[in-house]
C-alpha cells in the first residue's frame, strides 16, 4: 500500500508552513524543527532532483548525502549574495531568498520529470507489504525500531539544543578611538595646558543593567572621573572625553580605568602615551 509519492509538494508545503510559523509563532520549537531541513536539506535536494530526474540516476542514500552537501554549499552562497544587497543577511530576506530558490528548483524538476515516461520518473513513496512483514525476522524488526528511535532521539536533541541555547559569555566592550571614530590619530604631542580628546566607548554584554565608572590617570595622577554611566543590556555608550596633563615631559602614560558596579579594582585598563612640551 503506497501512502505518499509527491516529494516536491511535500517540500513546498513544509516551506509554506515554516513561513507561517515564523510569522505567527516566532518563538515556537516548531520553527527550529522546520528550519533545519529548510536550510540543510531542501535546497540541495531540489537541486539534485532537477539534475537527476530519473529514478535510476542515483541511489536513495546518494541523493540524501548529496542533498545535505549541496545545501551546505548553496545556502552560504545565497547569504553571500544577500550581503551585497540593501536587505543584508536578515531573517526575512534569507527566508524569502531560500524559498524562491527552492521554488525555482521545484519548477525545473517538475518540468524535467514531465518529459519522462511515468515509470522512469523519480518518486518517493512508502509502501507497506503485509506479506514481507510476516516473513521478516524479529531481529530485523527490532533493529528497524531501534534505528527509528535513534533518529527521533537525535532530531529531538538537536531541536532542544537549538531552542534552548546556552547563555553566552558575559563581558563589557571598552575602547578608545581617535576623534575620527577609528583606532588611529590618537593625541601624541601636546602643549602644556592644552586639552586632548579621544572617543571612549562602552557596550554592555553583561546580560543585565550595569553601572560603570571610568577614571583618567596621567602619569599616576588622577585627572578626572566619568560617572555614573548606566547601561542596559546590549546598550552602547560613546562620548568624547578630554584630558589635560599637569606637567611637561615625554612618554607620559595616559590610562583609562574601567570600574563595573561597586568594584574596588578596575576590570579593564586602556592607555596611550603622550609627549608634553612647554
Amino acid at each position: 500500500m503506497k501512502i505518499f509519492k509527491n516529494d516536491l509538494l511535500l517540500i513546498i508545503t513544509l516551506t509554506a508552513l515554516l513561513a507561517a510559523v515564523i510569522l505567527l509563532l516566532p518563538d515556537s520549537v516548531l520553527r527550529a524543527a522546520l528550519g533545519l531541513p529548510f536550510l540543510l536539506f531542501f535546497p540541495g535536494y531540489t537541486v539534485i532532483a532537477a539534475i537527476f530526474p530519473k529514478k535510476d540516476d542515483l541511489a536513495g542514500i546518494e541523493r540524501v548525502a548529496l542533498s545535505l552537501g549541496l545545501s551546505i554549499a548553496v545556502v552560504p552562497l545565497l547569504g553571500l549574495a544577500l550581503n551585497y544587497t540593501p536587505w543584508g543577511i536578515r531573517l526575512y530576506p534569507v527566508l524569502i531568498t531560500v524559498t524562491l530558490f527552492i521554488l525555482a528548483m521545484c519548477i525545473i524538476t517538475w518540468a524535467r520529470r514531465r518529459r519522462l515516461p511515468a515509470e522512469k520518473r523519480f518518486t518517493i513513496y512508502i509502501e507497506f507489504n503485509r506479506a514481507d512483514q510476516k516473513g521478516s525476522s524479529k531481529l530485523d524488526t527490532a533493529l528497524t525500531l531501534i534505528l527509528a528511535l535513534a533518529i527521533l532521539a537525535a532530531v529531538g536533541a538537536l531541536i532542544y539544543v537549538i531552542s534552548t541555547p546556552k547563555e553566552g559569555e558575559k563581558f563589557t566592550e571598552f575602547y578608545i578611538l581617535g576623534l575620527g571614530g577609528k583606532a588611529v590619530d590618537y593625541p601624541r604631542e601636546l602643549v602644556l595646558g592644552e586639552n586632548a580628546s579621544v572617543i571612549m566607548g562602552l557596550v554592555n554584554h553583561e546580560s543585565s543593567e550595569m553601572t560603570y565608572r571610568v577614571d583618567t590617570i596621567i602619569d599616576d595622577v588622577k585627572d578626572k572621573e566619568i560617572a555614573p554611566i548606566l547601561l542596559a543590556d546590549k546598550q552602547k555608550w560613546e562620548q568624547a572625553v578630554t584630558f589635560s596633563p599637569a606637567k611637561t615631559g615625554d612618554n607620559q602614560k595616559v590610562e583609562f580605568w574601567l570600574y563595573k558596579g561597586g568594584e574596588a579594582n578596575p576590570s579593564q585598563e586602556l592607555y596611550l602615551w603622550i609627549d608634553v612640551k612647554e
